[in-house]
Protein backbone atom coordinates (compact mmCIF):
# COMPACT_ATOMS: atom_id res chain seq x y z
CA UNK A 1 0.00 0.00 0.00
CA UNK A 2 1.15 3.52 -0.85
CA UNK A 3 1.05 6.29 1.74
CA UNK A 4 -1.64 8.86 1.03
CA UNK A 5 -0.25 12.35 1.52
CA UNK A 6 -2.32 15.44 0.74
CA UNK A 7 -0.61 18.79 1.23
CA UNK A 8 -1.44 22.48 0.87
CA UNK A 9 -1.09 24.07 -2.56
CA UNK A 10 2.52 24.74 -3.56
CA UNK A 11 3.04 27.53 -6.11
CA UNK A 12 6.21 25.74 -7.31
CA UNK A 13 4.11 22.93 -8.78
CA UNK A 14 3.66 24.96 -11.96
CA UNK A 15 7.42 25.38 -12.33
CA UNK A 16 7.93 21.67 -11.66
CA UNK A 17 5.43 20.90 -14.41
CA UNK A 18 7.25 23.15 -16.91
CA UNK A 19 10.62 21.55 -16.14
CA UNK A 20 9.28 18.02 -16.52
CA UNK A 21 7.32 18.92 -19.66
CA UNK A 22 10.59 20.03 -21.26
CA UNK A 23 12.18 16.66 -20.44
CA UNK A 24 9.19 14.77 -21.86
CA UNK A 25 9.25 16.91 -25.01
CA UNK A 26 12.93 16.11 -25.51
CA UNK A 27 12.07 12.41 -25.56
CA UNK A 28 8.81 12.32 -27.52
CA UNK A 29 9.74 15.10 -29.93
CA UNK A 30 7.67 15.80 -33.02
CA UNK A 31 4.92 13.34 -32.04
CA UNK A 32 3.76 15.77 -29.34
CA UNK A 33 0.80 18.03 -30.06
CA UNK A 34 0.55 19.56 -26.55
CA UNK A 35 1.55 18.97 -22.94
CA UNK A 36 -0.88 20.05 -20.21
CA UNK A 37 -0.61 20.29 -16.44
CA UNK A 38 -3.58 18.39 -15.03
CA UNK A 39 -4.74 17.00 -11.73
CA UNK A 40 -4.99 18.84 -8.44
CA UNK A 41 -1.48 20.31 -8.58
CA UNK A 42 -2.72 22.32 -11.59
CA UNK A 43 -5.56 23.93 -9.60
CA UNK A 44 -4.41 26.96 -7.60
CA UNK A 45 -5.28 27.01 -3.92
CA UNK A 46 -6.36 23.42 -3.33
CA UNK A 47 -4.75 20.60 -1.41
CA UNK A 48 -3.25 17.79 -3.48
CA UNK A 49 -1.06 14.77 -3.41
CA UNK A 50 2.33 16.30 -4.29
CA UNK A 51 2.52 14.44 -7.60
CA UNK A 52 2.77 16.39 -10.85
CA UNK A 53 0.38 15.02 -13.49
CA UNK A 54 1.28 15.68 -17.11
CA UNK A 55 -1.25 15.09 -19.88
CA UNK A 56 0.51 14.65 -23.20
CA UNK A 57 -1.41 14.75 -26.48
CA UNK A 58 0.31 12.96 -29.35
CA UNK A 59 -0.36 12.44 -33.04
CA UNK A 60 0.39 8.69 -32.94
CA UNK A 61 -0.22 6.79 -29.69
CA UNK A 62 1.42 3.60 -31.02
CA UNK A 63 4.67 5.48 -31.67
CA UNK A 64 4.93 6.27 -27.93
CA UNK A 65 5.83 2.63 -27.24
CA UNK A 66 9.07 3.16 -29.17
CA UNK A 67 10.18 5.59 -26.44
CA UNK A 68 9.62 3.33 -23.41
CA UNK A 69 13.36 2.78 -22.89
CA UNK A 70 14.07 6.53 -23.10
CA UNK A 71 11.29 7.24 -20.59
CA UNK A 72 12.71 4.56 -18.29
CA UNK A 73 16.15 6.21 -18.47
CA UNK A 74 14.44 9.37 -17.14
CA UNK A 75 13.16 7.38 -14.16
CA UNK A 76 9.69 6.53 -15.46
CA UNK A 77 8.09 3.10 -15.45
CA UNK A 78 6.33 2.13 -18.69
CA UNK A 79 2.92 0.76 -17.71
CA UNK A 80 1.19 0.64 -21.12
CA UNK A 81 -2.52 1.44 -21.14
CA UNK A 82 -2.85 0.60 -17.42
CA UNK A 83 -6.62 0.20 -17.50
CA UNK A 84 -7.54 3.01 -19.90
CA UNK A 85 -7.74 2.17 -23.60
CA UNK A 86 -5.48 4.25 -25.88
CA UNK A 87 -3.52 5.70 -22.94
CA UNK A 88 0.16 5.26 -22.21
CA UNK A 89 0.93 5.69 -18.52
CA UNK A 90 4.31 6.39 -16.93
CA UNK A 91 4.71 6.92 -13.15
CA UNK A 92 8.00 8.20 -11.70
CA UNK A 93 9.44 7.94 -8.20
CA UNK A 94 12.34 9.75 -6.57
CA UNK A 95 15.37 7.99 -5.06
CA UNK A 96 13.46 7.44 -1.80
CA UNK A 97 10.70 5.59 -3.65
CA UNK A 98 8.17 8.42 -3.33
CA UNK A 99 5.95 9.01 -6.36
CA UNK A 100 6.67 12.42 -7.91
CA UNK A 101 5.15 12.44 -11.42
CA UNK A 102 2.52 10.75 -13.56
CA UNK A 103 2.61 11.05 -17.34
CA UNK A 104 -0.64 10.22 -19.13
CA UNK A 105 -0.33 10.14 -22.92
CA UNK A 106 -3.40 10.11 -25.16
CA UNK A 107 -4.15 10.66 -28.84
CA UNK A 108 -4.68 14.37 -29.51
CA UNK A 109 -8.25 15.53 -29.05
CA UNK A 110 -9.46 12.26 -27.51
CA UNK A 111 -12.42 12.18 -25.13
CA UNK A 112 -10.03 11.43 -22.25
CA UNK A 113 -8.07 14.61 -23.00
CA UNK A 114 -11.27 16.67 -23.13
CA UNK A 115 -12.56 15.13 -19.89
CA UNK A 116 -9.38 15.86 -17.94
CA UNK A 117 -9.03 19.41 -19.25
CA UNK A 118 -12.70 20.23 -18.65
CA UNK A 119 -12.43 18.97 -15.05
CA UNK A 120 -9.30 21.04 -14.41
CA UNK A 121 -10.62 24.17 -16.08
CA UNK A 122 -13.99 23.91 -14.33
CA UNK A 123 -12.34 23.74 -10.92
CA UNK A 124 -10.03 26.65 -11.74
CA UNK A 125 -13.02 28.79 -12.71
CA UNK A 126 -15.19 27.58 -9.78
CA UNK A 127 -13.09 27.97 -6.62
CA UNK A 128 -16.04 27.06 -4.36
CA UNK A 129 -16.32 23.61 -5.92
CA UNK A 130 -12.52 23.32 -5.93
CA UNK A 131 -12.50 23.91 -2.17
CA UNK A 132 -15.17 21.24 -1.62
CA UNK A 133 -12.98 18.82 -3.57
CA UNK A 134 -9.91 19.94 -1.61
CA UNK A 135 -11.65 19.37 1.74
CA UNK A 136 -12.84 15.91 0.72
CA UNK A 137 -9.31 14.94 -0.27
CA UNK A 138 -7.93 16.16 3.06
CA UNK A 139 -10.58 14.22 4.97
CA UNK A 140 -10.01 11.03 2.96
CA UNK A 141 -6.22 11.25 3.36
CA UNK A 142 -6.70 11.53 7.11
CA UNK A 143 -9.20 8.66 7.14
CA UNK A 144 -7.14 6.36 4.85
CA UNK A 145 -3.47 7.36 5.32
CA UNK A 146 -2.12 4.07 3.97
CA UNK A 147 -4.87 2.93 1.60
CA UNK A 148 -4.70 4.68 -1.78
CA UNK A 149 -7.55 2.54 -3.15
CA UNK A 150 -10.02 3.64 -0.46
CA UNK A 151 -8.83 7.22 -0.86
CA UNK A 152 -9.50 7.05 -4.62
CA UNK A 153 -12.85 5.30 -4.14
CA UNK A 154 -13.88 7.99 -1.65
CA UNK A 155 -13.35 10.72 -4.26
CA UNK A 156 -15.28 8.94 -7.01
CA UNK A 157 -18.79 10.20 -6.24
CA UNK A 158 -17.78 13.87 -6.04
CA UNK A 159 -15.58 13.56 -9.13
CA UNK A 160 -18.58 12.28 -11.12
CA UNK A 161 -20.69 15.21 -9.92
CA UNK A 162 -17.95 17.71 -10.76
CA UNK A 163 -17.37 16.13 -14.17
CA UNK A 164 -21.06 16.53 -14.97
CA UNK A 165 -20.95 20.16 -13.83
CA UNK A 166 -17.91 20.67 -16.07
CA UNK A 167 -19.67 19.10 -19.07
CA UNK A 168 -22.70 21.34 -18.49
CA UNK A 169 -20.53 24.42 -18.01
CA UNK A 170 -18.47 23.84 -21.16
CA UNK A 171 -21.35 22.50 -23.28
CA UNK A 172 -20.82 23.53 -26.87
CA UNK A 173 -17.34 24.92 -26.31
CA UNK A 174 -14.40 23.53 -28.20
CA UNK A 175 -11.56 22.40 -25.92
Amino acid sequence: MRKVEVVAYNPQWGEMFVAEAEHIASVLGANIVAIHHMGSTAIPGIHAKPIIDLLVEVQDIEQVDEYNAAMERMGYQAMGEFGIATRRYFPKENLEGVRTHHVHIFPAGSEQVKRHLMFRDYLISHPEDAQVYSKLKQDLAQQYPTDIEKYMDGKDGLIKILEQKARDYFKGEQL
